[in-house]
């Protein structure tokens, strides 16, 4: 199986990240949206609200999942 990790702080996940999303979904099984935590950014949204916000975007694409991390 061959997964695709795709990780940043996404705030805000904007239409180039949803190109490179979309471009690499024929290259890999799966992709794994990784939102990274970082207390010490300020954000517009929280890490719930981006990884919501990114899950719904790509609710109809089950080879796409979205997690958030706070450390490699």
């Amino acid at each position: 199986m061959r997964t695709g990790i795709f990780v940043g702080s996404f705030d805000p996940f904007t239409i180039g990240h949803d190109s490179i999303v979309r471009r690499a979904l024929p290259l890999f099984d799966k992709i794994v949206i990784g939102v990274g935590i970082n207390e010490r950014k300020t954000h517009m949204l929280n890490e719930d609200e981006r990884v919501e916000r990114i899950a719904r975007l790509y609710a109809s694409e089950p080879k796409i999942g979205v997690k958030a991390y706070n450390d490699l």
